[in-house]
């Protein structure tokens, strides 16, 4: 069974290295998840709880990232010996004083993808095993306003393809400067 499992990760790494592409994934039955609906459904505080429950790695990738609670806890997490390395979308350069040049300024190793009309993608992935992604901006309109969803699922497997899909995009970044 393991070497069929190597075998199946193996393959979907393959495809994985193409410009685009999707993976099917069939997800362990003790796979946890949690889903949050906003405007007002909790996700902010999700977030911010399992960024102060990790407790070795956290890479995010984001679009709009002006959420405060967000990045204090980010800024937290790296002081308290968390690595913590963010990839923003190209707008993040534009804005007078964002979410980047706050966790920038702490330290946190901050990139931005160029590459592509809108690097659009909302994922943090915790300790290698958590996934946070939906529609659900690192806003405070996505928490108020915005109808948006979250998910976080728990799934070592599911973790592994999104932090493949990081580091390709971290290649193609470049550090962000203040």
């Amino acid at each position: 069974m393991k070497r069929i499992l190597t075998a199946f990760l193996f393959v979907v790494l393959l495809i994985a290295l193409q410009p685009g592409y999707a993976v099917d994934l069939t997800l362990p039955k003790d796979t946890t998840t949690h889903i949050y609906f906003s405007p007002n459904g909790g996700g902010t505080e999700a977030i911010v709880n399992h960024i102060n429950e990790a407790k070795l790695e956290i890479l995010v990738q984001a679009y709009s990232f002006t959420s405060a609670p967000i990045a204090k806890a980010l800024v937290s997490a790296h002081k308290r010996g968390v690595k913590v390395e963010a990839i923003l979308d190209k707008s993040q350069k534009r804005e007078r004083y964002t979410s980047a040049t706050f966790i920038s300024n702490a330290g946190v190793q901050t990139y931005i993808d160029s590459k592509h009309a809108i690097a659009h993608n909302k994922i943090m992935i915790i300790d290698k095993e958590t996934v946070i992604t939906g529609s659900f901006n690192f806003t405070k309109a996505a928490e108020e306003k915005n109808a948006e969803n979250l998910l976080i699922i728990k799934s070592k497997d599911l973790a592994k393809l999104y932090i493949d899909n990081w580091y390709k995009h971290k290649e193609h970044s470049e550090p962000y400067e203040r």
